[in-house]
């Protein structure tokens, strides 16, 4: 038996892969499967985000940030001393040599991707959940696309198609883009999830079925030995996988291992229709460089989400923050009509858990064997989590993939 904690995309995935190679399994959570970060994630599945979140110069570009409350980051001024130690070991792994050492573990673990969540898709019976979409990162001019340029070199050096498109293509291949953007990227290979809440739901539905138990309850602690502690009682395992996200860190600490995670907490507007502009549909992510922002197509509407926010697991959502993706959804789709009288727009914040080095910490935690990791995938946890299952699954069972170990807590961008 193999005790997997927490039912968000990341743990269904792992529970899905073990299952499928013939191991018992029992997953815990307080919540419904799929209701943190998994709900309101953008539903992409980008194998090009090799690029790790700290990159040169964010150190001077992150301070001028903190007195802008419009930035793509904001962190509030009550929880600035808390977020400092994570923001030191961030601009650590800043230069260039790390950015590149880091942006070769990423792709290692993206771009199995696609395959990867094709090959789950079929098996639970939801293929048409998944669209090769391609994705479009507009600018409003070249010298804000040039500012990227460290970014855009680094992905094509590591084999990521792109092409750069004047306004005439981006209209092309998004019509109602505002006049504000005159350049952008087009990533041809990225694909979207159309449902990703469904998603969760599809894969828990499977695992029932494949005879998974499913126990609604927090867990209490994390036992050495592999068991975990609920409901008042140990439920003992061989292993036990925690995959809590941002709440990893929490269950870590009683057993004396630290591990510098932070909740990078992202905000969603979820609009009723697909509609962006007068009898014109969205077709694929927009990404609106300048702003951060996420306009995506969802089997339920248009979900514009993005931004970054430091302020903790306690402290409530900020309208403001939602307020600037609206804002931002009408630079970029500025003829977009008005929500109808009655329709249902819905707001949402989740919780993005966060290591300084962008990679996700898979494997045995150092010391307490019996413990596994599988948290802090960041802003990727939809991209890589069938990979990550795959990966954990055949590591538990002695066959671990060549790179898994770059994603040890033990490893040296963690100790920076």
């Amino acid at each position: 038996m193999i005790n997997v904690v927490g039912a968000g995309i990341v743990g269904l995935s792992v529970a899905w892969a073990l299952v499928r190679r013939g191991e018992p399994v029992r997953v815990f959570d307080r919540d419904e499967p799929g209701s943190g970060a998994s709900f309101g994630n953008s539903g992409s599945l980008s194998a090009g985000s090799v690029v790790p979140l700290a990159t040169p110069g964010v150190t001077r570009s992150g301070v001028s940030m903190l007195f802008d409350p419009d930035a793509p980051l904001v962190i509030r001024r009550s929880y600035l001393l808390r977020a400092m130690p994570w923001l030191v070991r961030f601009a650590r792994v800043s230069d260039e040599a790390s950015v590149r050492t880091l942006a070769h573990a990423l792709l290692a673990i993206l771009s199995p991707t696609l395959p990867a969540w094709q090959r789950v898709l079929d098996e639970i019976g939801a293929p048409e959940l998944l669209r090769v979409t391609g994705q479009l990162h507009v600018y409003p001019s070249a010298g804000a696309m040039a500012k990227d340029g460290f970014g855009w070199r680094l992905r094509e050096a590591l084999g990521v198609r792109t092409e750069r498109v004047d306004r005439a293509g981006l209209l092309a291949l998004q019509p109602g883009i505002g006049e504000r953007y005159t350049h952008a990227v087009y990533l041809p290979e990225p694909a979207t999830i159309a449902d990703p809440h469904g998603l969760c739901v599809r894969l828990a539905q499977a695992l029932r079925e494949g005879g998974v138990e499913f126990v609604r309850a927090g867990v209490d602690a994390l036992d050495a030995g592999g068991a975990v502690h609920a409901l008042g009682r140990a439920w003992p395992a061989r292993a036990s996988v925690l995959a809590t996200g941002a709440w990893s860190a929490g269950l870590l600490r009683p057993l004396g291992v630290h591990v510098p995670l932070e909740s990078q907490r992202g905000y969603h507007v979820q609009r009723p229709d697909l509609i962006v502009a007068p009898d014109v549909a969205l077709e694929r992510p927009v990404v609106a460089a300048d702003s951060k922002t996420f306009i995506v197509p969802m089997r339920e509407g248009v979900r514009v989400g993005g931004t970054v926010e430091f302020a903790g697991l306690d402290a409530m959502p900020t309208h403001a923050r939602v307020a600037l993706l609206r804002r931002c959804f009408a630079d970029v789709f500025p003829s977009a009509p008005a929500i109808a009288p009655g329709a249902d727009e819905r707001e949402w914040m989740g919780h993005r858990p966060c290591l300084p080095d962008t990679l996700p910490v898979l494997g045995p935690i150092p010391g307490v064997p019996a413990v596994w990791a599988a948290f802090g995938h960041g802003h990727l946890g939809l991209t890589m989590s069938a990979v990550t299952g795959a990966w954990t699954a055949d590591a538990l069972l002695g066959r671990p993939d060549p790179a898994f170990a770059m994603f040890s807590l033990d490893r040296p961008s963690l100790r920076r």
